[in-house]
């Protein structure tokens, strides 16, 4: 848990007191500028989300061990159920991946959206750097954000306790690096699942490969293109595709929802 706003559908402002990470290894945000039709993606310092039983900023009451990210920004909020702003977060250390749906405000500021080409706010900070990153770790703003709070940590993306515990495999808050999906053009597909249970990604596309990471129930995934492997029986169809999300990573077909002019591509 950190200090960060949450909002209820109604506006009720709640503030969580800041906790003392033990140790923060200062890096310098790396956002990568996507090519033309490309996505942005930006290393960034991410936080537990923690809070069970709160309600996010669209509505969402928290559950154990929830599949869902916060970004600092309304701009960046999906409707409650929906996947439109969906993000892909990998760490580095373990090789894993998530993508999850934006469901929250937050850490830290409400109009932060660094990821944006023309930022709402804080627009002499270069694109991809979150202002409490900056402010921690170079004083921006008088090291505070938003509301006058003194920043205690970079943290530029929240990820709720599945997601960071189960699916990136996380034991303490670390940089991640993080895709913003919907800032670029490309094939996407909405998630599926039984009980809303996370999809597996998996390092090839085989009931047998090893799990990679995870996919939360209404998150969009990119679809780069399409290989055969082993027959899925899931719950939007069955069918032997698998589709190719990121760098040697793959989750079935069988659970993914697409627009009806989708064209399969193969890898």
């Amino acid at each position: 848990m950190r200090p960060r706003l949450l909002y209820s559908l109604l506006a009720v402002v709640a503030v969580v007191p800041a906790l003392t990470i033990a140790a923060v290894t200062t890096a310098v945000a790396q956002a990568r500028s996507p090519q033309a039709g490309g996505t942005l993606t930006a290393r960034v310092f991410a936080t537990r989300e923690g809070l069970v039983g709160w309600r996010t900023a669209n509505g969402h009451t928290i559950t154990n061990r929830d599949w869902f990210a916060a970004l600092p920004s309304w701009r960046g909020l999906s409707d409650q159920g929906e996947g439109d702003r969906s993000v892909r977060v990998c760490h580095e250390g373990n090789d894993r991946c998530v993508f999850l749906p934006v469901w929250d405000v937050g850490p830290w500021n409400t109009m932060d959206d660094y990821w944006a080409e023309n930022r709402h706010s804080w627009d002499d900070l270069p694109r991809g750097k979150p202002e409490a990153q900056a402010a921690y770790e170079d004083g921006y703003h008088r090291g505070k954000d938003e509301s006058g709070r003194k920043v205690s940590n970079p943290a530029g993306i929240d990820l709720a306790d599945g997601a960071f515990w189960d699916g990136l495999g996380l034991d303490r808050n670390d940089w991640v690096d993080v895709t913003f999906l919907w800032t670029g053009d490309g094939d996407r597909g909405t998630v599926d699942t039984p009980k809303g249970e996370p999809l597996r990604v998996r390092s090839g596309p085989r009931l047998g490969a090893a799990v990679r990471g995870g996919a939360a129930e209404h998150a969009q995934v990119p679809i780069r293109c399409q290989v055969r492997g082993d027959k899925v029986d899931g719950t939007v169809r069955s069918t032997d595709l698998w589709d190719r999300v990121g760098e040697g990573i793959y989750v079935s077909h069988a659970y993914i929802e697409v627009d009806d002019d989708f064209k399969v591509r193969e890898c």
